[in-house]
């Protein structure tokens, strides 16, 4: 029986493991989005003077999320890691409880932009995730003793976590769960652009003066009138159709500029160096070189710092635009005729060669081989870590 209770507490503790340490990775490969969702936070708390801190909070607490699921799944320092975890999960059950109460407008932010849970939902897994911390360590003693190889796993893993969370700094999400991913399509693009399969005629009828949409394979019976009759685009294909909205400095949208042939889109959010500047407009001239149009956009607040250092001209656009375009500021997004083909950090900005292949590539084929590597890159990370942590 003992046994049994023994095998019990460890399997509960590897189920939160589980769970933090996917939680902690998603937001380590994320660290924008995760400085977002502080920000959110702080603006709920009325918090709002610590926004400067929000990345360092956000990757904090994806690093000690990632960090404590290790310790759950190795059953290392035991103890110690069950006060953290407590006290986390208290934190967190907390925090979702007063959001269950308060509803405000945001998410929760528990596995960044790979998965939005409601409130209720969010609060009802801190539930469940109590429990199962209780099932693990509680009572408060016996913990047992890990195998002392175990110990070399778990610094391993947390080595390797420490790596890519900087990596992710660095660059780019490997994953992007933003809307504007490879593949989708700017609602600006030419109707050329739209395969004539996405589209469905929709047809209004009405009858007892109840209005209802009907579509061409399902029309009603003789009793209803027709109204009027419409396209659209189908269901499934809505999610890829995104907005890209930016003015000049006299307030006139230029929406369709980002649609027009091969185009480079320079997003420039938040406050940037002049080393990063200068790399900005050698890319500008680069790419006009190979033959792009260049687009730079930018924030109001630094609309004026941009304009006079790119040698191009700037247009405006609004922050939660142009951070969910490019996780990187002053980073590229590639489209070709409003297609999202490829993106790039302000720390790996394409060369004049780069370009140059990029020009005489097929669009479908960089969208596909791009978007596979990434995926594989982070499937295999989760593989060499989980196989790391179950395995030795």
């Amino acid at each position: 029986m003992k046994y049994l209770a023994t095998r019990a507490r460890r399997f509960c503790a590897f189920l939160i493991g589980l769970v933090y340490f996917l939680s902690g990775v998603l937001k380590l490969m994320d660290p924008t989005g995760a400085m977002l969702v502080m920000k959110e936070y702080f603006a709920f708390l009325h918090l709002g003077f610590l926004d400067f801190s929000a990345m360092f909070f956000g990757f904090a607490f994806a690093f000690a999320e990632t960090i404590i699921g290790t310790a759950l799944i190795t059953g290392v320092f035991r103890k110690i890691t069950a006060i953290a975890a407590f006290s986390l999960q208290g934190l967190f059950t907390l925090l979702t409880l007063v959001l269950l109460i308060f509803n405000p407008q945001m998410d929760c932010g528990c596995f960044g932009e790979a998965f939005h849970l409601t409130h209720l939902q969010s609060f009802i897994k801190n539930v469940v995730l109590s429990l199962l911390l209780v099932g693990a360590f509680v009572p408060f003693r016996e913990f047992g003793t890990p195998k002392v190889k175990k110990y070399y796993t778990f610094a391993l893993v947390a080595a390797s976590s420490v790596i890519f969370g900087i990596w992710s700094l660095i660059n780019i999400p490997l994953v992007d769960y933003t809307p504007f991913k490879m593949g989708t399509i700017l609602q600006s693009a030419s109707e050329d652009v739209f395969d004539e399969d996405i589209y469905e005629a929709e047809f209004i009828y009405e009858k007892d003066g109840r209005q209802e949409v009907f579509t061409l394979g399902h029309l009603p019976d003789s009793t209803w009138t027709f109204v009027d009759s419409r396209t659209v685009l189908k269901e499934g294909f809505k999610d890829n159709v995104v907005v890209l909205s930016f003015h000049d400095e006299d307030g006139n949208y230029e929406d369709s500029l980002a649609a027009d042939g091969r185009v480079m889109v320079i997003s420039i959010y938040d406050d940037i160096s002049q080393r990063r500047l200068g790399k900005v407009s050698d890319f500008v001239q680069n790419a006009a070189k190979a033959g792009f149009h260049t687009l730079v956009l930018t924030t109001p607040q630094v609309y004026d710092q941009v304009g006079s250092a790119v040698g191009t001209k700037v247009y405006e656009s609004d922050y939660k635009t142009l951070i969910s375009l490019n996780r990187s500021n002053g980073g590229v997004t590639c489209f070709s005729d409003g297609y999202l083909i490829r993106k790039w950090s302000v720390t790996k900005l394409p060369s004049a060669e780069d370009l140059d292949a990029i020009r005489s590539e097929d669009e479908a084929e960089i969208v596909a081989s791009r978007s596979t590597e990434g995926n594989l890159i982070f499937q295999g990370f989760l593989l060499y870590v989980f196989a790391v942590m179950l395995l030795l």
